[in-house]
């Protein structure tokens, strides 16, 4: 492809860090546009970022808050109103909590950004992916989702029990996979592709931040865990590969998989799409 043309474009959320990051430098590196919907800053030395900025390559759109509708809605207006079309869409930002805590919305946090938000992000982008020439939605899950044990709306929103990474991040993560699954029918009407995609074990601990991992997993991690570009691979792989033209699946380990609690995908649809309707 033609460094000038860079055909393709790429939206990212929390394009600035981790995972995220190193998938928005793979995709500079490829002569992609990336758009970034961020709640941070890039590194300011990265070289290569701050050029493709320059460049108007990698176009940045900042939030206080993914999880504040105020806040999201202003940044999402401003995408709409600047770029022309979508070719993928990375539902990507997500974070695990080191406690119980609620969005202002009065939801768990887990829940709100990791499952409503990314649905509200695909709801008002969907224009521009329809305009798109890939017309893909990959969202982040996580293999974390194995271990939910039980599967409600009210334990979703308002969990009784906190345990880090297989609790509220696991039931999330398993939730956003469940409504991938329920909507892709509907969304395959615009041409549209969606699936969920586990980016396998990778270090993403960021110094002075909290991090919501168990304790005994954290030395681990830093030790036995992947880079964050294994899991930037394993997403662009979810986007372009072998997969490519399927809808609606889960991949782990690029492999189709079946989830838990299927009965709940579409209770799950129901109420973030009655929570986008009412609430965003």
């Amino acid at each position: 492809m033609n460094m000038g043309q860079r055909e393709n474009i790429a939206a990212i959320t929390g394009a600035n860090a981790g995972i995220g990051l190193a998938l928005t430098r793979k995709l500079l590196s490829e002569d992609w546009q990336v758009v970034a919907l961020n709640r941070s800053d890039f590194p300011p030395d990265d070289r290569r970022i701050q050029e493709a900025v320059q460049r108007g390559w990698l176009r940045i759109y900042n939030t206080d808050d993914l999880a504040d509708y105020a806040s999201l809605r202003r940044t999402l207006e401003e995408i709409k109103s600047k770029e022309q079309r979508i070719d993928i869409l990375f539902n990507n930002a997500g974070g695990s909590f080191s406690e119980l805590s609620y969005s202002k919305q009065g939801r768990e946090n887990h829940y709100e950004l990791m499952t409503v938000v990314p649905y509200i992000i695909l709801m008002e982008l969907k224009e521009l992916i329809k305009s798109g020439h890939l017309k893909t939605v990959i969202n982040t899950s996580s293999s974390a989702l194995k271990f939910t044990k039980e599967l409600t709306i009210e334990s979703l929103e308002r969990p009784k029990i906190f345990r880090k990474l297989i609790g509220p991040y696991a039931a999330s993560k398993l939730a956003l996979s469940l409504w991938t699954q329920a909507i892709a029918p509907q969304l395959a009407k615009d041409d549209i592709k969606i699936r969920s995609v586990d980016p396998g074990g990778n270090n993403t601990l960021r110094k002075g931040k909290k991090s919501g991992l168990p304790l005994l997993l954290i030395p681990l991690m830093k030790l036995f865990f992947s880079p964050p570009t294994h899991g930037a691979n394993r997403l662009y792989d979810g986007a372009l590969g072998q997969h490519r033209n399927e809808t609606g699946v889960f991949l782990l380990k690029d492999q189709v998989t079946e989830l838990k609690f299927q009965d709940q995908a579409w209770n799950v649809l129901e109420r973030i799409n009655a929570i986008y309707e009412h609430e965003f």
